[in-house]
């Protein structure tokens, strides 16, 4: 099935903005959009503002409740109406795999947005836009990022990582949960965690090999949770290097010493820089197609995610 993504309608080229004009990302509209179902969402929008209108902004009151109110006008406040379009909508986005927003928007944002007081003095960039605020509060597992840091290579391959993985655990459970299909799953991850947070690849091992101490639905919200907390994690080149060696380590005894120090030093050219991580990685794919291993092929590290995105190149 199609890996839905939430995104802030502007962001997908739609002319929503408060100037009138867009934030359209290429990466979401050229190199994402063959390979995903793009949910837009305006938030602003959807509660009757128009486009163009005036400019809104976060604003703290005396009892640190945030407000949404007109920049021009603090008495029109945008608010109650505001929350009463997410409580409404967010419902319908529990499909979703992912979700890009737009940076700095005072409705969208999901971090380090402008927030002023009452008097209109700055308070610095420490808002979270209202919406996106309430979408990752009822979806804390959600992989959620802005349009803006997708221009940064290893927060773009991150969010891409984890939107694909959410995808495959919600398709592993479309139709069920069950403590086999975790247990099948979690085998498929392990490397994949593993090279994201050595911690939490214990961690999760620990909650899967303690299944019988949860319900059902508490084990599935958990162990995605943990999952996708665990993914938000950058990989390092250190900590790939250190899932190459465990994963060449299946091959010690199939490869000859030629193949075996060769793959070792081109694992070790990785971790210092000289070349990219998909060196190594085919590398260890030729010797499995020569030596397969069942356990070592399915792991979804070698391919998290479309290889055509161009991400470990």
């Amino acid at each position: 099935m199609t890996v839905k993504v939430g995104i802030s309608a502007c962001v997908l080229g739609e002319k929503v903005r408060y100037d009138g004009g867009h934030k359209a990302s290429t990466f979401c509209l050229q190199q994402l959009a063959p390979l995903v179902e793009y949910v837009p969402v305006c938030p602003e929008m959807a509660i009757g503002m128009t486009a163009p209108r005036p400019a809104i902004r976060l604003q703290l009151d005396d009892e640190h409740n945030v407000h949404l109110v007109q920049s021009n006008n603090t008495s029109i406040d945008h608010t109650d109406k505001m929350l009463a379009f997410s409580q409404k909508k967010l419902p319908q986005l529990a499909h979703l795999s992912g979700y890009v927003v737009c940076a700095k928007s005072p409705s969208c944002g999901m971090e380090r947005v402008k927030m002023f007081n009452a008097n209109g003095d700055s308070l610095g960039k420490v808002g979270v836009g209202i919406f996106t605020r309430q979408l990752m509060q009822v979806y804390p597992w959600l992989p959620v990022e802005e349009d803006g840091r997708l221009f940064d290579p290893a927060l773009k391959e991150n969010f891409i990582c984890r939107v694909f993985s959410c995808h495959d655990f919600q398709q592993t459970m479309c139709d069920g949960f069950s403590v086999g299909k975790l247990v099948a799953f979690h085998s498929r991850y392990k490397f994949l965690v593993m090279a994201h947070s050595p911690v939490a690849y214990r961690q999760l091992g620990r909650l899967v090999a303690q299944a019988k101490l949860f319900s059902p639905e508490e084990l599935q919200q958990r162990y995605l949770l943990e999952l996708m907390q665990a993914l938000k994690n950058i990989a390092s080149r250190k900590l790939h290097s250190n899932v190459l060696q465990h994963l060449q380590g299946f091959m010690k005894n199939l490869l000859t010493a030629k193949a075996k120090q060769e793959l070792s030093e081109l694992i070790h050219r990785y971790r210092q820089g000289f070349v990219p991580l998909l060196a190594p990685i085919t590398l260890l794919q030729h010797h499995l197609s020569e030596h397969p291993n069942e356990y070592v092929s399915a792991q979804r590290y070698f391919s998290p995610y479309p290889e055509n995105l161009g991400l470990r190149a």
